[in-house]
């Protein structure tokens, strides 16, 4: 998994491990704890096992900075798409260690690491020193109000180049008040069961947007998100932070 991802925001993925737990209302239908199931692999709940890789899946991100620096041109890595960085466990410390080396060996990528526990990140981060590697975009999730009134303030607080926030699957109309990411992805939930967003929640959250917060809308999502498309009013969007 990398080169060929389909997430519209980021040039690959990668998954230090596999496995994660539900903690609030955008984790109902959890696209990762789905896939993980129908490849064989029981790494869903607190409690479950995680999955982990050998050098060769790790080693990818070095090609992906080796090719980044050739063509000169920065590329984003969402991390990661089947895991939480930042779920604390004492079996993902040495990973963790791993995958912060990484990111330090691999300037010319810019790291997407998206959280639900922003709480976590700055006594989990290693050799925590007073700011984020710069290379290192921080994100957390928002699907309604009530998660961007208690994420987002803790987000602000964290040091980092780049602050994003994935409102994806948006379940309810948000105000986004006096803390204002870098960066804001939207979308609607995808897949079986996919809950459903509402046109003037989106419309609320790109006229909130300045020239402090570029806007991207990923998906209209649904039970077949091929067919509802990613425009909004006759385009798409597709701002990122410069």
């Amino acid at each position: 998994m990398g080169e060929n991802t389909k997430i519209e925001w980021c040039h690959h993925t990668f998954n230090p491990w596999w496995g994660c737990w539900k903690v609030s209302e955008a984790c109902a239908n959890c696209y990762a704890e789905t896939w993980a199931k129908r490849t064989g692999n029981s790494v869903w709940g607190k409690d479950a096992p995680r999955r982990f890789f050998g050098d060769k899946h790790w080693n990818k991100p070095l090609k992906w900075n080796r090719q980044a620096k050739a063509d000169g041109v920065r590329r984003r890595v969402f991390c990661a798409s089947m895991a939480d960085v930042f779920e604390d466990r004492e079996d993902l410390v040495d990973q963790r260690r791993r995958l912060f080396r990484v990111i330090a060996s691999t300037p010319d990528l810019d790291w997407l690491l998206l959280t639900k526990r922003p709480q976590n990140v700055i006594p989990l981060t290693p050799t925590f020193d007073d700011y984020l590697p710069k290379n290192i975009w921080l994100g957390t999730t928002a699907e309604n109000q009530e998660r961007w009134d208690e994420r987002v303030p803790v987000l602000a607080s964290i040091p980092a180049s780049v602050r994003f926030v994935s409102a994806e699957p948006l379940l309810g109309p948000i105000k986004m008040g006096k803390h204002r990411p870098n960066w804001l992805i939207v979308g609607g939930e995808s897949g079986p069961g996919a809950r459903p967003m509402h046109k003037e929640w989106v419309e609320s959250l790109r006229g909130q947007c300045d020239d402090r917060t570029a806007f991207f809308f990923k998906q209209w999502g649904g039970v077949r998100k091929n067919e509802t498309g990613r425009e909004l009013n006759g385009r798409t969007w597709d701002a990122v932070p410069v």
